[in-house]
């Protein structure tokens, strides 16, 4: 989630709707300007009793994070506490339980997306040894309750969580339960950005059955392969889900401004503070009505606020982020830039992904999504079949959008071999979920904790 520090009083008042649109089309690119924004959640355990680890305690959350300026980094602080820190790698911050997030610097290849993770991964092991500290890369935590986990000082994690259970069931487990890899990608038009959202939704449900990894709670199977996939569809209908309206034609960023404006706020930020506005209305708010600042119109910045609190399977802001994957190791971190990469920044393999899903009907759309993080690759497609059947093929599209790229290191390999690890799951039929619920039924003994040796960075 984004982070803010402060807020401007030059920000410029929100007067018409062109100010609306202004962040997407601002974010419209010629093709040699698009990057690859990757972000990285993991989770944060203390070695020796396995527990997540608070703020404040010796070697918790702010001592590690205090500990990155020996690499370069510098605190952000909120209300006087450090809550992320920012450097040339981007910026490290703090989910709510404490989850550790990369978002990255937007770079220019999957090269350096790999080697901005292998910097990051290896700093913060360095400083996990000196605190006892592990991080493990999985979707969800495998063996904690909500009771047993910290909440950080960040204002508008605390607006969230009084909010979250008025509006669904799951929403606490969200914030405090799961963890996610995400990737950030440019459009250069209006008809670009439609076609790769159209492309993202209806093959977000395939990167969540390549990633699933988050078949257990609270020490046991759940049911489900990606539980924290499962966890959007309780979370909050307001703000989840696949979308409809992205595939109706004339969808556009005019379509996409009426969503926002119908979505909940949950608060506005004054003051370097947050106010709680959970569930009032923007549009309110652009009449000088919003019941926690009355009189008030929104500034710019309380409508980019407002873009980032919205949690569908893809979401636009001034770019499109791909938010279906669960949380993994180091090697699944750069194999999901590379999917969603090879599919999108490359005009042949992009009409050819489209052309894979585009007589999908909504209801198939749906139903795919729906089940996908119980069935995994099982999961039946609007067009007949599974998601095993088609998964090779789009591996396949993707692979040669990444080698149209011709993206080279300093060895002469380009960006195709990032696939690896995607193309082992489809060979083998199995999501990593289903692995771990082999070794749990097998050498696990139904030990879950074996997650933390088998997951950890």
């Amino acid at each position: 989630m984004s982070t803010r520090t402060q807020s401007s009083k030059s920000d410029p008042v929100i007067e018409s709707r062109d100010q609306l649109v202004a962040p997407m089309v601002k974010g419209e690119k010629p093709v040699r300007q698009w990057r690859i924004g990757t972000e990285h959640e993991k989770f944060v355990y203390a070695k020796s009793d396995y527990h997540a680890p608070s703020y404040d305690e010796p070697g918790g959350i702010r001592d590690i994070l205090m500990a990155m300026t020996e690499y370069g980094w510098q605190p952000v602080e909120e209300n006087g506490n450090v809550i992320a820190m920012s450097g040339p790698d981007g910026t490290v911050s703090l989910e709510p339980a404490g989850q550790l997030e990369l978002s990255g610097a937007p770079l220019v290849n999957l090269h350096q997306t790999c080697a901005e993770t292998g910097r990051h991964l290896t700093q913060v092991k360095a400083i996990g040894e000196k605190f006892g500290i592990g991080f493990m890369g999985a979707g969800m935590w495998p063996d904690k309750t909500r009771q047993e986990l910290p909440m950080m000082p960040k204002g508008r994690y605390g607006i969230m969580s009084r909010y979250m259970p008025t509006v669904g069931n799951l929403g606490l487990d969200m914030m405090l339960r799961t963890c996610t890899i995400q990737v950030n990608l440019d459009y250069s038009s209006e008809p670009d950005m439609v076609q790769k959202f159209r492309v993202g939704l209806a093959l977000q449900p395939l990167a969540t059955a390549l990633f699933a990894n988050s078949p257990f709670t609270e020490g046991k199977p759940n049911g489900f392969l990606s539980y924290r996939s499962h966890i959007w569809s309780d979370t909050d209908p307001d703000r989840t889900g696949m979308l409809p309206f992205v595939f109706e034609e004339g969808f556009g960023y005019e379509r996409y401004i009426e969503y926002m404006l119908d979505v909940p706020m949950y608060f506005v930020f004054r003051d370097g503070k947050y106010i709680d506005a959970a569930g009032q209305s923007f549009r309110d708010f652009m009449k000088g009505q919003l019941p926690a600042l009355p009189g008030e119109l929104p500034l710019e910045s309380d409508w980019i606020d407002h873009l980032s609190t919205a949690f569908p399977e893809v979401r636009l802001k001034s770019f499109l982020e791909m938010r279906g994957a669960d949380g993994g190791p180091w090697n699944r971190i750069c194999a999901l830039p590379a999917f969603w990469v090879g599919l999108l920044y490359d005009q042949t393999a992009l009409d050819a992904a489209w052309d894979l899903v585009k007589d999908w009907d909504m209801a198939g759309r749906e139903t795919l999504r729906e089940m996908v993080p119980e069935l995994g690759l099982r999961a039946p497609t609007p067009g007949g079949g599974t998601l095993q059947d088609i998964a090779g093929e789009v591996l396949k599209i993707a692979r040669s959008g990444l080698a149209a790229r011709a993206q080279l290191n300093s060895i002469g390999d380009d960006e195709t071999g990032f696939l690896a690890p995607l193309q082992e799951i489809v060979a083998a039929g199995k999501t990593p979920a289903e692995v771990c619920l082999d070794h749990y039924y097998g050498d696990w003994n139904k030990d879950v904790r074996n997650m933390y040796a088998v997951k950890s960075f």
